[in-house]
């Protein structure tokens, strides 16, 4: 008999983590005890209250959502605090079934109280090779460059993402706010990025249109595309995407929260899937979403009627879309064959 398809079930479930902030990330005992450290305070004093209050629930768009960040970032301007929250979301990531993650952040909002890009870079990368080292899950990260910012800071951080190329930074992200602030115009840092042979992901089709996710495939050559939610509306550049097999990194929760999609059940993650694209399910945010990575794979459960099959097939693609060499994903995806076989065997 096949297992019983539950919430406990998919805590278990191997699992791997592609799209997950750190700046969205962090715990609330971690950021009130931070406050206090460094006389930032905070809106509230209780851990659960501050849970509650930095869960985004009345966002009106990706705007309004990306607000709550300025409280986590103003206690995230020292290494000891940066290396403490990475090494935290390892431990947060071991105890949700994740045995790979890849941490993204963009270390030029880490330089106000004077750390340098480099500081703020090696602070984070010291925290997951514990985390790592204690928990057994392996993380990299991925530098992110902002929409809102000036092309030449974009270039800047593509090279710093590719001076750390070789001490565990895999990748290069364009985030933030999408409406008016093209992809294209950050162009010169992919570029850079992808002539020095580091992949590129960008956020795409969640604050704007399917226009935004060409422009991410087309000028910035993304490798992957950060929730791609109305990529569904261009179906030649559907068919394109799935042909190249570009892998969609999904964040439900964040979705409905952003607007992106009114609902869970109209989210277009089952038809993606149906098309056969490359889908993984990511958290994006835990600590703004209130949501683990197994609550995310529990909502495609729920609300989109997904089968214990296929969320084996999405958690496969999430190691074989991993951001690392391919000799190192086919370990990952071998072990996690074998967690999913165990699974299969003890219920």
């Amino acid at each position: 008999m096949p297992p019983v398809l539950s919430h406990s079930l998919l805590a278990k479930l191997p699992k791997a983590e592609l799209h997950c902030h750190l700046d969205g990330s962090v715990r609330p005992e971690t950021l009130i005890e931070l406050g206090r450290e460094y006389g930032k305070p905070m809106p509230h004093n209780d851990a659960q209250a501050l849970r509650e209050f930095m869960i985004v629930r009345d966002a009106r768009n990706l705007e309004d959502y990306l607000s709550r960040f300025s409280i986590t970032l103003s206690v995230m301007q020292k290494a000891e605090a940066l290396e403490r929250i990475a090494y935290e979301l390892m431990e947060d990531a071991a105890r949700d079934g994740i045995s790979y993650i890849e941490v993204r952040y963009s270390p030029v909002l880490n330089t106000v109280d004077g750390l340098s890009l480099g500081e703020a870079v090696e602070a984070a990368l010291r925290g997951i090779t514990r985390g790592t080292r204690d928990f057994s899950v392996m993380g990299r990260v991925i530098i992110c460059a902002l929409r809102n910012l000036p092309a030449e800071t974009s270039l800047e951080l593509a090279r710093l993402a590719v001076a750390y190329k070789s001490a565990g930074v895999v990748a290069f992200d364009l985030a933030g706010g999408e409406r008016g602030n093209p992809a294209g115009d950050h162009a010169a840092a992919f570029l850079h990025a992808r002539e020095h042979d580091l992949a590129c992901t960008v956020h795409a089709g969640e604050g704007d249109g399917p226009e935004s996710i060409r422009q991410a495939v087309h000028i910035c050559g993304a490798d992957r595309i950060g929730h791609a939610t109305r990529l569904i509306e261009d179906a030649s550049l559907a068919q394109y995407v799935n042909d190249r097999r570009i892998a969609l990194e999904i964040c439900l929760t964040s979705n409905v929260q952003t607007r992106a999609t009114s609902t869970y059940e109209s989210h277009p993650l089952r038809q993606y899937f149906d098309m056969g694209h490359n889908v993984v399910l990511n958290t994006d945010n835990r600590l703004m979403s209130g949501t683990t990575l197994t609550d995310e794979y529990w909502y495609a459960v729920q609300h989109l009627d997904f089968t214990m099959q296929e969320l084996r097939t999405v958690a496969l693609n999430g190691f074989a879309s991993a951001f690392l060499p391919w000799e190192a994903r086919l370990e990952l995806i071998a072990k996690a064959e074998q967690g999913i076989a165990a699974l299969s065997t003890s219920s």
